[in-house]
């Protein structure tokens, strides 16, 4: 492992999101899965964040945590791409398999906690965020959190201890695909202005491309004073124009039709 340029790092992270969002659409056709919407708007960042723990040795410590654990198969598709998964992708979902439909700590060392019930993620991650600071670490703690886990209130807990705790090391990525469950965020609970709110529970804040890997190489290797808030606009169902923006596929699985149209829209993307 060596200190890589931003580009090495970033040609890596497009090879290893375009392998990912395939096999995503893969397992949740096989497996007659949900949210294949949801780990397509997050496989972007997952692939950078991922992609510079394994070629830089100064972010080799990182813990990355995905609290939106529903979009378990983007977190997959993207460790396997990194050969950093246990299991084979084709046992997702089955039974006696470690790959769940939500995050399981048991597929991968890199996955630091089981998720999937809402607001865990944030609360876990400032702990290894202050233990880290205790034992006079410097590696980041990076929790990348979906949009509608700005509804629970363990967030807006932790938002508060953050900063007073003087975690400079934390960095909270807000996937905000603007969809959750069966609505737009803005139609269940509005959340805007967010920049406004975490800027004032004493956050440094930065909005950027969800989806442009430049823009969120960045963000994550930034240097703060504060805990940083990252605010990825990204798209849910990034990469597929039938599932872009779309309510359905927060549940929907593709068919074997929809699978083949996704996969070959994905390829002929790259040309």
């Amino acid at each position: 492992m060596t200190n890589p340029t931003a580009s090495t790092i970033i040609t890596k992270s497009k090879i290893v999101s375009k392998k990912a969002r395939k096999s995503a659409l893969e397992m949740t056709n096989r497996s007659k899965a949900s949210h294949i919407g949801s780990c397509l708007s997050v496989i972007d960042l997952l692939a950078v964040a991922f992609s510079q723990k394994t070629l830089d040795e100064f972010s080799s410590n990182n813990e990355i945590l995905l609290s939106k654990g529903h979009a378990a198969a983007g977190l997959y598709a993207v460790l396997d791409a990194l050969h950093l998964l246990k299991h084979p992708l084709e046992s997702y979902c089955e039974d006696e398999s470690q790959l769940y439909g939500h995050v399981n700590h048991h597929a991968s060392s890199q996955i630091p906690l089981s998720t999937g019930s809402l607001g865990h993620g944030l609360p876990f991650a400032l702990g290894v965020a202050l233990s880290n600071k205790k034992l006079g670490n410097k590696q980041k703690t990076i929790v990348v959190i979906s949009d509608g886990e700005l509804n629970e209130g363990t967030t807006w807990e932790s938002a508060l201890v953050a900063p007073q705790l003087e975690l400079s090391e934390m960095i909270l990525i807000i996937d905000r695909n603007r969809i959750q469950s069966l609505g737009f965020t803005e139609e269940t609970l509005r959340l805007d202005p967010i920049a406004s709110k975490w800027e004032s529970f004493g956050w440094d804040v930065i909005e950027i491309d969800g989806h442009n890997h430049f823009e969120i190489l960045h963000a994550i290797s930034s240097k703060n004073t504060k805990p940083l808030c990252v605010i990825a606009n990204t798209v849910k169902g990034k990469g597929v124009t039938f599932m872009e923006n779309s309510i359905e596929w927060h549940y929907k699985a593709p068919s074997i039709e929809e699978m083949n149209l996704a996969l070959s829209e994905i390829d002929e993307a790259e040309k």
